[in-house]
């Protein structure tokens, strides 16, 4: 971010070679919304988050199950209707079952810490190379309509401001990047978002 600042300050400081300059603006969050390989990669980081929720209750089912083994079996451990013998039964499973308990929390614990990290992983890995592929037809773009400067507008520093305040006598093509990233788009494609918002629209009231 300092590299960038600090370019453009030399930029403005050399006005001479400035206005030379041919400088192109793009919207990186909008190409990356609007390209279709992100749509089929939230879908299917949908399903990996919903498999994950269903390991995570099932794991839980089991967990509130053993918890009611484990008052069942204190309560009997307690019980004065039963013989001492049974009580010590009881006691000695209650023993166990607690153990139980408790190893599964701890699993149960971990498991949920694995599958969060593993998922932010593969969620972090799917948009970089997302990215890589739209900032790939930005190069090319940029080379064959001769910009010496490409800018992202959606950039913001570390202080959430954007890098990009103001431009003036700069092309944005950011439209011109989606319609590339999109040539190569299924043909449901398109009529998958158009059934999507339709089924968004709320329902008109019959009169």
């Amino acid at each position: 971010m300092r590299f960038i600042t600090a370019l453009i300050t030399v930029l403005v400081a050399t006005s001479a070679t400035a206005a030379d300059l041919k400088v192109g603006v793009v919207d990186m969050t909008k190409a990356f919304t609007e390209y279709y390989k992100t749509k089929d990669a939230s879908s299917k980081m949908k399903s990996n988050k919903d498999k994950a929720m269903t390991e995570m209750n099932e794991r839980f089912a089991t967990y509130k199950t053993l918890l009611n083994d484990v008052q069942k079996k204190q309560k009997e451990s307690q019980d004065p209707i039963l013989t001492q013998e049974g009580r010590a039964k009881s006691g000695a499973e209650f023993q166990e079952k607690l153990k139980e308990a408790r190893a599964l929390e701890q699993e149960i614990n971990e498991f949920q810490q694995r599958r969060s990290m593993q998922l932010k992983q593969e969620e972090m890995q799917l948009q970089k190379g997302l990215y890589d592929e739209i900032v790939a037809v930005v190069k090319d773009k940029s080379k064959t309509a001769g910009y010496d400067l490409v800018f992202d507008k959606s950039g913001v520093s570390m202080t959430t401001v954007p890098v990009l305040l103001y431009y003036k006598d700069a092309t944005e093509f950011t439209d011109e990047v989606i319609v590339d990233l999109n040539k190569n788009a299924p043909a449901d494609s398109g009529k998958k978002d158009e059934d999507k918002k339709s089924d968004e629209r709320p329902a008109k009231k019959s009169k």
